[in-house]
Formats: C-alpha cells, sequence, structure tokens
C-alpha cells in the first residue's frame, strides 16, 4: 500500500477551515465600527438627557427661591447636579434670562438655557484639526414666576 500525499497545489486548493477566518474577519471589520457608532449614540444621548435635565430644573429652582440671589445660585446648583448625573461635571454651560426686572417679579417668566460639548469618545486631540472633537447640544426651558404666591 502506498500512501498518498497531497501535493502543494492540492493543498492550496483545498477551502476546508476557511470559512471561520472570514467570518472573523467580516465579524471585525462590521462590528468595530458598530460599536464605534453606539459608543457616540450613547454619548450624544446622555449629553442630550443631561442639557434637557439642567435646563428643566435649573428653571424650576429658580423660580421657586425667595430673592434673586439665592435664585441665580440655586439654578446654577441645580444644573450643576444635572451635567454631573450624566458624567459632564464642569462641562456644562447654564445662561438664565428674565422677561421682568427683578426676575421674581409675579406674572414674568423666567428662561434658562443649558448647553455641553459632548466630546467624541476615543478620538485623539491632535485630530481636532481635521474632525470635531466634540458635538454641541443645547436645551432651554420656560418657567412662569407664580403671580399669586408670597415672598
Amino acid at each position: 500500500m502506498s500512501s498518498h500525499l497531497p501535493s502543494t497545489r492540492d493543498r492550496l486548493a483545498d477551502e476546508g477551515g476557511t470559512a471561520v477566518i472570514e467570518f472573523v474577519w467580516l465579524a471585525v471589520l462590521l462590528l468595530v465600527p458598530l460599536i464605534y457608532l453606539v459608543l457616540c449614540l450613547t454619548r450624544l444621548q446622555a449629553g442630550s438627557y443631561a442639557v434637557t435635565q439642567a435646563a428643566r430644573e435649573s428653571a424650576r429652582a429658580f423660580v421657586t427661591a425667595t430673592d434673586d440671589p439665592s435664585a441665580r445660585v440655586r439654578s446654577q446648583a441645580a444644573a450643576d447636579i444635572a451635567f454631573e448625573d450624566q458624567g459632564f461635571s464642569g462641562g456644562g454651560s447654564l445662561a438664565v434670562s428674565c422677561s421682568g426686572t427683578p426676575c421674581l417679579t409675579p406674572g414674568e417668566s423666567v428662561t434658562t438655557q443649558a448647553a455641553v460639548s459632548v466630546p467624541l469618545p476615543l478620538v485623539p486631540a491632535f485630530l481636532g484639526d481635521a474632525v470635531p472633537l466634540g458635538i454641541p447640544v443645547s436645551a432651554s426651558q420656560v418657567a412662569p414666576v407664580p403671580r399669586y404666591e408670597v415672598r
């Protein structure tokens, strides 16, 4: 009995086992961008939650205060808590504007605008000239000052 050894040509033509390698390469090529997209979208959603909550809660804190100086402090504290809650501590900004003077005049309104720049994950800083490193997200809220509340 003679043993038949496959020739080099036969071994190269044999495709046994290549399906696993093709699947792994295809999975890597498709999953890496998909995972990055999910990371970006989750950070953007967190930024959206942060500015919405910061604007809403800072307006509420402002109109429930007893005087203008404490209202601004309360409003900023509420916004800072909202930003920190979503992982943007120190990165958000808050602007408060009033329709009347003083701000807590009954029947007037207070408008708060919260903004944050959401950094893109895994983008190195040296690419800042070529691609944006952050996406700005903002929200605003208008809250009426209670007309019949005694201050």
